[in-house]
């Protein structure tokens, strides 16, 4: 058993829905929607950011298997500069469920607000990752599917070692920003390097 709750209301169908990607300078934000079967669980599932690589990837599979149904979404990273992290990881949300093939009764999202473009009623959790299956369920989908992307990218981009830090701000990952300037990738929109340069000259 996960110790994670299995629903926030008993009988009702909840899609859990959780993003990743939201403090990266690179890539897109990507989110997903899960609803699982009644009685789901696995002694490993849990917040994908206390995960190992390798666990996320087992239950990835097991999740995308077993779900009654589930789906995941991108917003890019022109998009966030258009409309700013917090709407666009909003947008990623509703686009993962409005994906679904099945509509549920409630959401679950995780963390403190949400901004719905469907009627469907929700509940925001924070660190609801953390605490029931559905949104765990989906911070995994969200985690592993964002981090495929950014292998597959890292291949045309490889001075910004995307496939290692996923485009979140390390330190190679600015030095090599000093060094290389942007990618079609970045986000132009966020703050780059801690003095900013000449990025955008």
């Amino acid at each position: 058993m996960s110790g994670l709750l299995p629903y926030l209301v008993g009988g009702r169908m909840e899609a859990g829905c959780d993003e990743a990607g939201r403090g990266c300078l690179a890539g897109p934000v990507v989110a997903a929607a899960v609803i699982l079967p009644h009685g789901f669980d696995h002694p490993l599932l849990n917040d994908s950011k206390k995960l190992s690589q390798k666990n996320r990837e087992m239950l990835r599979k097991i999740i995308e298997e077993k779900a009654q149904v589930w789906a995941v979404a991108m917003v890019s990273n022109r998009e966030i500069d258009r409309m700013n992290i917090l709407n666009a990881s909003f947008l990623a949300m509703n686009r993962a469920i409005q994906k679904l093939q099945v509509k549920p009764d409630h959401l679950l999202i995780d963390g403190n607000r949400f901004r719905p473009q469907t009627d469907i009623p929700f509940s925001c959790i924070v660190k609801g990752d953390g605490k029931y299956r559905s949104i765990a369920a989906a911070s995994i989908l969200a985690k592993t599917w964002r981090d495929e992307y950014m292998q597959k990218i890292h291949r045309e981009f490889p001075e910004f070692n995307w496939k290692q830090n996923k485009g979140y701000p390390t330190l190679a990952h600015r030095e090599a920003l000093q060094k290389q300037g942007t990618s079609p990738y970045h986000r132009k929109s966020f703050r780059l390097l801690k003095d900013q340069l000449e990025l955008f000259a």
